[in-house]
């Protein structure tokens, strides 16, 4: 039986990833909300409830770039979003922080009033979503791809440059229960990405979201 891409997520969770073959999966959606490609190196998944299969190979077969990048090639994304009805952002590099042991470095207070602006904007990707706020700076964990646990953090711009991005995610780690946190980041977004790597989290891929407008 092919691997769901729950599957593949937690095995990825634990650094087993697909054979690095140049090929692709396809796998079906975990929920009507998401669908999306996921590369690792030199293997790409692709997420989706579009039924015929041989459109998404035959689509990256027409391109006549290196299959390596053919997921990502600028004219799948934007056929693939024809294709679903579907829009995307960006791409994003796609990190893992594993679960830690003690309390946050930094005082957190968890936000309850669902009507709070990082609560409503978090729901509309991630379920489960738990929002704490720190001086200058938020943290959100939810349920969004796959079911699995992502963070996201904002820091005010007048906190910034005092590591509290850093903080935030480590924090991320110590609350996740045990569990692996995932991260979506713009690969432009050059300051996020240190933040999360000085805090011990590690790029494993990156993803193309699509969600319905």
């Amino acid at each position: 039986m092919a691997e769901s891409l729950r599957d593949i997520l937690d095995a990825a969770a634990r650094g087993v990833f697909p054979a690095a073959d140049g090929g692709t999966s396809v796998v079906p959606q975990f929920g009507d909300r998401d669908a999306g490609v996921i590369a690792f190196t030199a293997h790409s998944v692709v997420f989706t409830d579009e039924a015929d299969e041989g459109w998404v190979r035959g689509t990256l077969a027409s391109l006549g770039c290196d299959p390596l990048a053919a997921t990502m090639n600028s004219r799948f994304l934007a056929a693939f979003a024809e294709r679903t009805g579907r829009a995307t952002d960006t791409i994003d590099v796609l990190l893992t922080g594993a679960p830690l042991p003690g309390r946050p470095d930094l005082a957190l207070m968890e936000v309850a009033d669902p009507g709070h602006p990082r609560v409503v904007a978090a729901r509309r990707r991630r379920d489960g979503v738990r929002v704490w706020a720190a001086d200058g700076g938020v943290l959100v964990l939810g349920r969004g791809v796959g079911g699995r646990l992502e963070v996201a953090v904002e820091v005010a711009e007048g906190a910034r440059h005092r590591g509290l991005g850093r903080l935030l995610v480590t924090a991320a780690r110590q609350l996740a229960g045990g569990e692996v946190v995932w991260a979506q980041v713009s690969a432009g977004n050059a300051r996020s990405l240190r933040a999360f790597q000085a805090a011990g989290y590690r790029p494993v891929g990156s993803e193309a979201l699509f969600l319905r407008p």
